[in-house]
């Protein structure tokens, strides 16, 4: 499968501008998922490159195809809409044949085909149901199979589980990851949902409210390595700590006002790491260890009481008020297996966590 290639594209409604001068590249043959906050852009983008829309200045590419001006029904693209967009009149084999139908293939061949279709997305059996019968996972999987059904090299995904509860929404995403294996075709998944781009992607590409893209890496490398405060905020939860960025004989520290000094260990190297300058410190709260005893072995200590308690089932969120007064968010999972220290409201915390876990960002 070709990669899709976008250079230095932008596009504005009405005098606002959407994408500002935006390049990316999207590996051929891998779940790709672009993720932003509403508004960013995401889905303006996936409609320049389905051909929806046009671009006001830049260039799109299929491999080496230059798709920017090229009619619709010649880009070997497919989308599927958030609202699925099925005919209510037609039964589920006629939606998912309309294309076919179209294009004058032959009964035997377009029967054979929608069959394959169907089996794929593990809708046997339904072909004489009408759409208005069928759940709201049932109906996207229509949705998939008539957008399948012609083969394309991309297919686009809009938001295509928002309108689905959460547990549908889990199946649907495993079952999207699995039609992605089997197909081996480029999917470009679009959501503001960081579970569902997380769960689905081998890469992903974090969208600021600004039109521009923010961070490109694999979900595991975005999520423990963010590259801006955007990031780290966006994608999860952060602890975001300022203090100002010691360096001695190469070795860093982080001075907190009213807090201390802090060990850090960061491999990759920043123009603005200059010992002097006021950075940010970014903590994932499941990296904090909470306790009411003392541990030895940790790099880095706070003390603070605990003001909120939230209990979400898998895990319990801590809010911890240290000494300059910040809160911090410490996340610990509900382990029926190991006894658990019994923490309370107002009660006096240990907060431990290691340089490792620190990651250095730009203020």
């Amino acid at each position: 499968m070709r990669k899709i290639r976008v250079e230095s594209v932008s596009k504005s409604y009405d005098g606002e501008v959407i994408l500002d001068n935006l390049s990316l590249e999207i590996p051929g043959g891998k779940f790709f998922a672009l993720l932003g906050p509403s508004g960013c852009g995401k889905t303006t983008l996936l409609r320049l490159i389905a051909g929806l829309e046009t671009v006001d200045s830049g260039k799109i590419f299929l491999g080496d195809q230059d798709i920017t001006n090229c009619p619709i029904y010649k880009r070997r693209v497919n989308t599927v809409f958030q609202q699925y967009a099925l005919f209510p009149h037609l039964t589920v084999f006629e939606n998912v044949a309309y294309s076919l139908r179209l294009k004058g293939i032959s009964s035997d061949e377009l029967s054979d085909r929608v069959h394959n279709a169907l089996k794929m997305v593990r809708l046997t059996g339904f072909d004489a149901k009408q759409p208005r019968s069928l759940s709201g996972g049932q109906q996207q999987r229509v949705a998939l199979a008539r957008a399948v059904i012609n083969e394309p090299e991309v297919l686009l995904l809009d938001e295509p589980l928002a309108a689905l509860d959460l547990k549908l929404k889990e199946q649907m995403l495993l079952e999207l990851i699995r039609l992605q294996d089997t197909l081996g075709t480029t999917f470009i998944y679009v959501t503001h949902d960081q579970f569902e781009a997380l769960t689905v992607a081998d890469k992903m590409a974090i969208m600021s409210p600004h039109g521009t893209i923010e961070q490109l890496d694999t979900p595991k490398k975005i999520y423990e390595f963010p590259e801006s405060k955007f990031v780290a905020t966006f994608v999860g939860s952060s602890n975001l700590i300022e203090g100002t960025l010691r360096i001695r004989e190469g070795i860093m520290h982080v001075e907190v006002d009213s807090l201390g000094t802090f060990a850090v260990y960061f491999p990759v190297e920043k123009t603005w790491m200059i010992s002097g300058r006021k950075i940010l410190m970014s903590v994932r709260p499941e990296k904090l260890l909470i306790t009411k005893s003392e541990c030895l072995g940790f790099s880095n200590h706070l003390k603070g009481k605990v003001v909120d308690i939230i209990y979400y089932g898998r895990s319990t969120e801590y809010r911890v008020q240290v000494a300059n007064g910040k809160l911090l968010m410490v996340f610990e999972q509900n382990e029926e297996h190991f006894p658990q220290e019994t923490i309370d409201y107002d009660d006096v915390v240990n907060v431990y966590f290691q340089k490792e876990n620190v990651v250095l960002l730009e203020y």
